[in-house]
């Protein structure tokens, strides 16, 4: 069928058609001279398109479209259009009478303010090009990492003029070909922007300049950084982004940026509320705020020029830890795979790049946040200025800086040109410090890095609170810096606690003495040169805590020039000595041998045509033992029992030896300790707690020998192998280690007088109502606790991945004759754990506690599909099942069973024949 033709004038109403939308909201393109002239145009359109209609209705070109109604109702239309476009621009406001009293402050972005009202100015040459942007919250709750000064998102955006609205577009730059290639072109066609904003314009051109102005209110008053899902997913009530309680608090600009602070609200129509019960809900709304219908963020958006010309990249080694930006090149068909992972780092240059040793053009410049307190500013700058040492070895002088935010500092440490650390209150001690930076997605190039401490561990030595405050779940939905964070509540809290207790008992030290505030200092910077570290690009480094030796450990003079691990990176254990034995440092003092290595990898200025090859050479020296490197996902995965945090000392099996006995040696000296008149009983609880967290820490890393593999990032020429099971001896030696501490009946005794004063903090216990957190019972359950210790490493023993890796290692085993077998690891637990049945010995309520959770998860094991396990490891638990039946058969009636054990082994052996009776569940294939 033949389209009926249309003219010049009416396609031109098409096409003002089409923008019409954009009219109607108060848009114009247009210039003031030129309005007049574009209105006639429209008017002309409009009567061409009505025309036009009734000719190709009339004429009879073409009959089909002269009875359809879609001719003549989009000419109809066109002309409707092309009136209002007319109306719309005729009634633009020009650009200086929107400004007309404004006050300008002139920038990257000239910003105009009057009342409350702000307008942004874009220049004709800054639309579609690119700038940086990013938000970082000013403002937060106090809770649930919703804190002041976290650092948010960041991308590369422009502003794009689409008819007479003006988008802010996220520009894709994970997917790339270089412009030129055709494969850029399939680039485009396959990956696609996001849109972070959109605005009308709010007036005519300027008459020279040809900018425009955008209302900056309309621009961020709105949820771009997406906090309403993460407040639903957080506090599951239904809060939303409040706009017209929502303002700009104030706008700082400057050549390369634009810095502007938002008070966002968000609110809640209807509270959820908890069950008719009165239980507490599982998760409870904010407990920060007055009122829980309304709270306020603040975010600070950054617009920035970004680099003239992009930092040459330097490519990624899997044997050292960096964070890295990852991109897919399209252009080069010569790698296996288009993924290229570029290392985060700052752009460091020598000034004289012929000296052996230059300061740089641009120093990395931290600035201590003026809400730093007075008294730790000085260990601060200690711990930023301690990487100088690394920069230094590769030839540059003073390549990072410490300075102080001024008090009256016309600029925020939020704002994109100024690397920050700052405190960050909390309500509750929630993590030890978080170290995040925001990178030019094209090279890695690091621009902005705000790294941030929580003061509560270092304002309170003491740590009355041991309960672990809930993981931050829903963290990665609202940053991307999760993985920068540091949990330091699970860890060096925990750690600084134990050895603060240990060491008070011992009398070396008083809590509130000169010595106290030293030990805290000195880990306060051990916490600064960790996050300074991950600002600077480096990655966890759980392997660097074994490459000193235990007789180094405990010589003051070594830690005191080489620290306690081989890199800052490390989540420590404290170094406590045994009684009797020297006092080493208590930890990490400087940065370590791994650290220099890295640093020499990332900055060492290396011309481009032998880059690679000197990279190569560097990295080669991954198999020397100081430069141990494992990180999160080793730890993670429980494969390799080197590989950890809260350890220390190249030989784990023995660090878990010597916690043992220093548990015991703190709950024996507390049970035979006099606290002061007045101090509370909680305390003695608090004890207890923290050495179960401590016994259950240790035993949790050594039972990762068990179905344990060494895994190693050496690549081809090492002399090593990457995987390596571990030997059998060591498996044996852990198991035997786990059975006579963790799993020990006579390693939870404890004095009766000792237990009766083990008390709740009474004010501590009433904070469920606040956090959500279980509220702790008045009378003290050991065996409740010890339980829980005990579950997490029974647990990893009897899971399928360790049943999996042991059936595996046989082919990996020189002498498969030798190695630790799946059915020797679940007779040697069936007899540690129900040892009572060939002792005779009565059954006490601990051991019964482990006994139910060994044979639940033996049942557990019968009743399982058969697909959902390894088949062997059914096989034998079946037979483990077998053979634990006649032994308590035989068994349950010794004399020296009190009446409780036997009614325990009764309910074990209804419980064994259930399992086994139960039909098999096989899986469909």
């Amino acid at each position: 069928m033949q389209r009926p033709r249309l003219s010049r004038l009416t396609r031109l109403a098409l096409a003002i058609a089409a923008g019409a939308p954009f009219v109607m909201s108060g848009c114009a393109t247009l210039s003031a001279d030129k309005t007049a002239e574009t209105a006639a145009i429209a008017v002309a359109a409009a009567q061409a398109a009505a025309k036009d209609s009734t000719t190709a209705a009339t004429q009879g070109a073409a009959p089909a479209a002269a009875h359809t109604p879609g001719a003549s109702s989009t000419a109809a239309g066109a002309a409707a259009a092309a009136a209002l476009a007319a109306a719309a621009i005729q009634s633009q406001k020009p650009f200086a009478d929107v400004i007309k009293d404004a006050k300008e402050t002139p920038g990257l972005f000239h910003v105009y303010q009057k009342d409350d009202k702000t307008w942004l100015e874009i220049g004709p040459d800054q639309f579609d090009h690119p700038f940086f942007f990013s938000w970082n919250l000013s403002r937060g709750l106090g809770e649930k990492f919703i804190y002041g000064g976290l650092m948010g998102d960041s991308d590369i955006v422009e502003f794009h003029k689409m008819g007479n609205t003006v988008q802010l577009v996220a520009k894709n730059q994970v997917y790339f070909a270089s412009q030129g290639k055709p494969q850029a072109r399939a680039v485009a066609e396959a990956f696609t922007d996001s849109l972070v904003a959109a605005v009308p314009l709010a007036s005519q051109p300027h008459p020279e300049r040809k900018s425009v102005l955008i209302d900056l209110n309309q621009l961020l008053l709105s949820d771009i950084p997406g906090a309403n899902g993460f407040l639903e997913r957080t506090y599951r009530q239904m809060y939303s982004f409040d706009s017209r309680n929502s303002n700009i608090v104030k706008t700082r600009a400057t050549p390369d940026m634009l810095g502007v602070e938002v008070s966002a609200h968000y609110a809640l129509g209807r509270v959820i509320q908890p069950p008719p019960s009165g239980a507490p809900m599982a998760t409870q709304p904010p407990a920060t705020i007055p009122d829980i219908r309304s709270l306020f963020l603040g975010f600070y958006y950054n617009f920035a020029k970004l680099p003239d010309t992009p930092m040459h990249p330097r490519v990624a080694d899997d044997r050292i830890g960096y964070f890295v930006t990852s991109r897919f090149d399209f252009a080069d068909d010569h790698n296996i795979s288009p993924r290229v992972n570029y290392i985060q780092r700052w752009r460091l240059e020598k000034k004289d790049p012929a000296a052996e040793l230059s300061e740089p053009k641009q120093p990395i410049v931290f600035w201590l946040d003026r809400n730093i307190p007075e008294k730790y500013r000085a260990t601060v700058i200690a711990g930023v200025l301690e990487w100088n040492k690394a920069f230094q070895r590769i030839g540059f002088k003073n390549a990072v800086e410490a300075r102080i935010q001024p008090d009256d500092a016309d600029f925020d440490t939020l704002d994109v040109r100024h690397a920050s650390i700052r405190w960050m209150t909390t309500a509750r001690p929630s993590f030890g410090g978080i170290g995040p930076s925001q990178v030019d997605p094209r090279t890695g190039e690091i621009l902005d890095a705000d790294i941030g401490i929580d003061p509560v561990r270092f304002r309170n030595r003491r740590f009355q609170r041991v309960e672990q405050i809930a993981e931050p779940s829903a963290l990665k939905g609202f940053l991307k810096h999760s993985e920068y964070l540091c949990q330091a509540d699970e860890y060096a809290a925990q750690e600084l606690g134990f050895a603060m207790d240990l060491l008070e008992a011992r009398g070396d030290i008083e809590p509130d003495s000169p010595e106290a505030e030293q030990f805290v200092l000195d880990d306060l910077k051990e916490v600064v040169m960790h996050e300074v570290g991950h600002t600077l690009g480096l990655r966890h480094n759980f392997r660097a805590s074994t490459v000193y030796t235990q007789k180094q450990l405990d010589d003051p003079e070594f830690t005191n020039a080489h620290g306690v691990a081989g890199s800052v990176m490390e989540y420590n254990a404290i170094n406590i000595a045994q009684k009797g034995s020297k006092q080493g440092a208590y930890g990490q003092t400087t940065i370590g041998p791994y650290d220099y290595w890295a640093i020499e990898y990332g900055y060492k200025d290396l011309p481009q045509d032998r880059e690679a090859a000197e990279l190569k050479r560097i990295a080669a020296h991954s198999n020397e033992p100081l430069l141990a490197f494992a990180t999160d996902e080793d730890a993670a995965f429980a494969i390799d029992p080197e590989a950890n945090q809260a350890d220390l000392g190249n030989d784990p099996l023995e660090f878990a030896q010597r916690r043992f006995t220093l548990v015991q040696e703190m709950w024996d000296r507390w049970q035979s300790r006099e606290l002061k008149d007045g101090e509370n009983y909680s305390v003695y609880r608090r004890v207890v707690e923290r050495g179960l967290i401590a016994m259950a820490s240790a035993s949790s890393t050594i039972a990762k020998y068990i179905g344990g593999v060494t895994t190693l990032r050496d690549h081809a020429g090492s002399p090593r192998a990457p995987l390596t099971p571990i030997e059998s001896a060591k498996q044996r030696e852990a198991l035997r280690i786990i059975a006579d501490g963790l799993f020990a009946a006579d390693s939870f005794r404890f004095k009766p007088e000792f237990m009766r004063r083990v008390q709740v903090d009474w004010l501590d216990r009433n904070d469920i109502y606040d956090t959500g957190l279980s509220t702790s019972s008045v009378d003290y359950s050991l065996g409740t606790q010890v339980l829980t210790a005990q579950r997490k490493v029974l647990g990893q023993l009897m899971s399928d991945g360790v049943a999996q890796r042991i059936l595996d290692s046989e082919v990996k085993s020189a002498d498969p004759r030798k190695a630790l077998r799946l059915s020797e690891l679940y007779t040697t637990l069936k007899d540690s754990i129900w040892s009572e049945l060939k002792t005779g010995r009565d059954i006490t309520p601990l051991r019964r506690n482990l006994q139910r959770e060994h044979l639940q998860r033996v049942a557990n094991a019968l009743l399982r599909p058969s697909g959902s396990m390894p088949a062997d490891a059914r096989s034998l638990q079946r037979e483990e099942a077998k053979a634990l039946r006649r032994e308590i058969a035989a068994a349950q009636n010794r004399p020296a069973y009190s009446k409780e054990a036997r009614a325990h082994l009764a309910e074990a052996l209804t419980q064994l024949d259930e399992a086994l009776k139960a039909p098999l569940v096989r899986q469909a294939v």
